[in-house]
């Protein structure tokens, strides 16, 4: 009983007078008690200061209560307590709160669990100044993590820009100047347009950081911009892929290319949800049944619109592009009516969420960097299955001479529906891929349609090979000029660049070689 009571008085050891100093008065001397107590360590702190931030402590009398419901307790003890009928409610402003906050922070630092020492520092970066600098460097001290550490020493330097000695000044400025990260060149910016900043060494200090700070930063910049315009690339690839079979191939205008990659990226979705229903517990692999779903899908489609439409349409583009277009509507009506004109999502895998920290201004995503890897793949894989397979040799016969072919006994129809079913399968791949970085809806492909023909176009038609180096091309230059010229006039700039382009050199990158190309 003796250790019991004991324990009880040793969490409450904060006395009724220190609880209404942080109470009541001006900001100043509740923020100067508050800090006080913190210096003291004192157990019965934070349960005061939780009740605060609550906004459930009401003052009369030189006391402060704490107030649930109808029943009141003294704030310092615990104890019960009537609550006076002229209490009145403690009134906290941004300032007071984000002390407050900061506090309970404090006591979160030591916490084992990393999520709750991040909040906690987040909270304490919200008002960190100097008076927080035992605090900081306490927490600093003990801290393991690598990117929490980097996090509390931004917040260290933000505590001491506004120091009121200049060494202090210096100190940060120069810490900061070491991180070199987008918050620290605000945090110097901000500090170098203050007037109250007036010592000249310092604010020379200041802006060689920040010059410092600007010319590292660039580079991340540019390398981002890099990134972006071969995942961009990436993408064009795996939708021109496809389109390079139907039409590069075997010459046939389908407008309804995006749609097929519209049904990847569906079963996709369907693929995901049926994991989510019947088998949770391996949500997280679900795309390594979605990935061969959404090939089967739209290469199901895609031979059924082959044997159906395009196989009484070879040689006559004009019908085809009118057919497929057609087409293309009906596809996205059908999925409007099964799945609704709202789009859907499609939930990444917790191992394709995140991303890799390269630079302080650069992370890379992983699920950006798993499709580029997956280009890589179905590109890879294309490759082989047309210059090394039964099928591939085929298909390169007919598409070379398809008389000749029928004539040694190819059949030429099971091969057009084989082509064309593997172009729509990618397509399907394409959209299974686009699923992971953006919503589904029955407008993907509209998308990327017309990009895909530039792609293939700008290449080389029949030319796998340029169709790489176009699609990576465009993703590059499309996303140089966005940053120059903003996102619309980009797309437009690169049109025109591809018409010049084709306008010079008709036959794209590479030009076909051989009796066909001379005919």
């Amino acid at each position: 009983m003796m250790a019991a009571l004991l324990g009880c008085q040793s969490a409450h050891a904060l006395t009724p007078e220190e609880a209404y100093a942080v109470a009541a008065g001006d900001n100043d001397d509740r923020i100067a008690a508050l800090q006080q107590l913190l210096a003291k360590n004192d157990p019965g702190l934070p349960a005061f200061l939780e009740a605060l931030a609550a906004d459930t402590v009401k003052i009369a009398g030189q006391r402060a209560y704490i107030v649930d419901g109808d029943e009141a307790r003294e704030a310092a003890t615990g104890a019960p307590a009537k609550l006076p009928a002229d209490a009145e409610d403690v009134v906290n402003n941004n300032r007071m709160s984000s002390e407050i906050e900061a506090a309970l922070a404090a006591g979160k630092l030591t916490s084992a669990d990393r999520s709750a020492r991040a909040e906690a520092i987040d909270a304490l970066s919200a008002a960190a100044d100097e008076s927080k600098l035992a605090i900081i460097d306490k927490a600093l001290a003990a801290e393991q993590d690598p990117k929490l550490q980097a996090r509390l020493r931004m917040v260290r330097a933000k505590a001491l820009l506004n120091a009121a000695d200049a060494a202090l000044r210096l100190e940060a400025v120069r810490a900061l100047g070491d991180q070199a990260s987008p918050e620290a060149r605000a945090l110097l910016m901000e500090r170098l347009a203050d007037a109250s900043e007036t010592d000249g060494a310092v604010k020379g200090v200041m802006q060689a950081e920040l010059d410092h700070i600007n010319r590292k930063l660039a580079w991340g910049e540019y390398a981002g911009v890099l990134f972006t315009g071969i995942s961009l690339g990436s993408i064009l690839l795996l939708a021109a892929l496809g389109l390079a079979i139907t039409y590069g191939l075997m010459g046939v205008i389908n407008m309804a290319h995006g749609e097929l990659m519209m049904i990847g990226a569906y079963a996709t979705f369907v693929i995901q949800n049926l994991f989510r229903q019947h088998l949770p517990q391996f949500f997280d692999w679900y795309i390594l049944l979605a990935v061969p779903a959404s090939f089967f899908a739209a290469a199901v489609v895609g031979a059924i619109l082959e044997r159906g439409v395009f196989r009484f349409l070879y040689g006559r583009p004009l019908e085809t592009l009118l057919a497929s277009w057609g087409i293309s509507l009906i596809l996205m009506q059908a999925v409007r009516s099964v799945f609704g004109a709202q789009n859907v999502q499609v939930e990444n895998p917790s191992w394709l969420s995140g991303g890799v920290d390269v630079l302080s201004n650069l992370t890379l995503p992983y699920n950006r960097l798993a499709i580029i890897a997956f280009a890589g793949l179905v590109l890879l894989g294309m490759t082989l299955l047309i210059a090394r397979t039964r099928m591939g040799l085929f298909v390169r016969s007919v598409t070379q001479n398809r008389p000749m072919a029928s004539c040694v006994g190819v059949n030429t129809a099971k091969v057009d529906t084989m082509a064309f079913s593997l172009g729509a399968g990618i397509a399907g791949l394409a959209g299974c891929a686009l699923s992971q970085i953006g919503n589904v809806g029955p407008d993907l492909g509209q998308n990327y349609i017309v990009d895909s023909f530039m792609v293939v176009v700008t290449g080389g038609v029949g030319q796998i090979a340029g169709t790489v180096y176009a699609a990576l091309g465009l993703g590059m230059v499309n996303k140089l000029l966005e940053g120059w010229s903003g996102a619309v006039l980009a797309k437009i700039m690169v049109l025109v660049i591809v018409v010049i382009f084709i306008q010079k050199r008709p036959q794209g990158l590479f030009a076909m070689k051989g009796r066909s190309a001379e005919a």
